[in-house]
């Protein structure tokens, strides 16, 4: 009788402890975030056949939200979302202000000079900013601000990505078309540098000067706008508005694989990941966005999950004490891509793995071994700290 009392007992006390453990702390501490987006008009495209997603980024926090909500409500962590769009010609930094006086913690979609406009008020002095959307070199070089990261790829992680996997494959002839886009002109350039970086040629470029609808002239045009190039084992494009790269394919002069806007690209994200439990990450996602995560959706995922798992182990929502620790040596964020993610203390930008990709398949997903650094070899994509001008950061 005894034994069996005491057997009861400590049947309640476990059942009390496993009540305790899963109830949530009597003490919450509030995390209000906001997502700031800047709406730009879209140009007129040749093609709608991929059309933008209105919830494009936004998608992804909100996954990354519910996936952080349910470790804080163990720990008395209270998440929330704001999200607030700015129309084309809207007053975005008035409206930046009053964000910043509800939040201290921004994911900003916007431009590159929106978010420096943002970065710079005095509002946003001890807040902390998130790069969702623009892989602009200069936010990371010269016009980096200390206050503002970047979970977006930067530009020249796709296209260094890109040139390892070419030198890889002894693909180094390459030729390239630019296209008319102020954007197009910046990310040909990037592509130059790379190239340069990684010993791939770029033998010829070509200004793209098309204004035909080639839906209809491409099989007659384009064959006829590449046959000077030289002979070539890659056609690169640049076009980031994602306008006449389609075209190109399969109509060129040679016969040639093509890359950088079309075919063969470095990306952050792309729906053919599958790996390292990536396809868990692309369910949840397409079961709450019904369509496919991209590199934008990504990117605000990890920035929400980067300041879930800065709350978790600093048990805190203080900017300062998130940043610190966010930079530090201790962070570490599982990304589903094979490795840990961390940052870059000398210019707040997300160290990550980038997929090398086409339409269906992942090619490789690089840094390709063989691929040194002396701290980590996901520094050998981007801008490494001796070619950063970046000074805010004090590192």
């Amino acid at each position: 009788m005894l034994a069996s009392l005491a057997a009861r007992r400590r049947s309640l006390c476990l059942a009390a402890a496993i009540v305790c453990l899963a109830s949530p702390a009597a003490a919450e501490i509030a995390i209000p975030m906001t997502y700031l987006r800047q709406e730009v008009a879209a140009p007129p495209v040749l093609s709608n056949l991929d059309p933008v997603p209105s919830d494009r980024g936004l998608a992804g926090a909100e996954v990354a939200l519910t996936d952080t909500k349910t470790t804080g409500s163990f720990m008395g962590h209270a998440y929330s979302l704001a999200v607030v769009s700015v129309e084309p010609g809207g007053d975005f930094l008035n409206t930046a202000r009053k964000v910043l006086a509800a939040s201290k913690i921004l994911l900003i979609d916007a431009t590159p000079e929106g978010m420096l406009a943002v970065a710079d008020l005095p509002e946003a002095k001890g807040a902390l900013l998130f790069n969702v959307a623009s892989g602009a070199r200069r936010l990371r070089d010269a016009d980096c601000r200390a206050n503002l990261l970047h979970t977006i790829a930067e530009d020249a992680m796709r296209t260094d990505a890109l040139m390892q996997v070419l030198k890889a494959r002894r693909w180094t002839r390459t030729v390239l078309i630019v296209g008319p886009k102020p954007e197009d002109k910046a990310y040909a350039e990037t592509l130059r540098i790379s190239a340069q970086k990684f010993g791939v040629d770029i033998l010829a470029s070509k200004d793209w000067t098309f204004d035909t609808d080639l839906r209809r002239a491409a099989g007659q045009e384009i064959p006829l706008f590449t046959q000077d190039f030289p002979d070539h084992d890659v056609l690169l494009i640049a076009d980031e508005a994602d306008d006449f790269a389609r075209y190109v394919q399969d109509n060129t002069w040679l016969p040639r694989p093509v890359a950088g806007a079309d075919g063969l690209r470095g990306e952050g994200w792309a729906p053919v990941l599958e790996q390292w439990a990536a396809v868990q990450l692309q369910n949840r996602f397409e079961k709450a966005a019904g369509r496919e995560m991209g590199s934008r959706d990504y990117a605000a995922w990890t920035a929400l999950r980067t300041i879930g798992e800065a709350v978790t182990r600093t048990n805190s929502a203080d900017p300062a004490v998130l940043r610190a620790f966010i930079l530090s040596d201790k962070f570490a964020l599982d990304g589903f891509k094979g490795r840990s993610l961390s940052y870059r203390a000398w210019n707040g930008q997300l160290r990550q793995p980038m997929a090398v990709v086409n339409a269906r398949a992942l090619v490789e997903l690089t840094p390709l071994d063989g691929y040194l650094h002396q701290t980590n070899e996901m520094d050998t994509l981007g801008l490494d700290r001796p070619e950063s001008a970046c000074t805010a950061f004090g590192e």
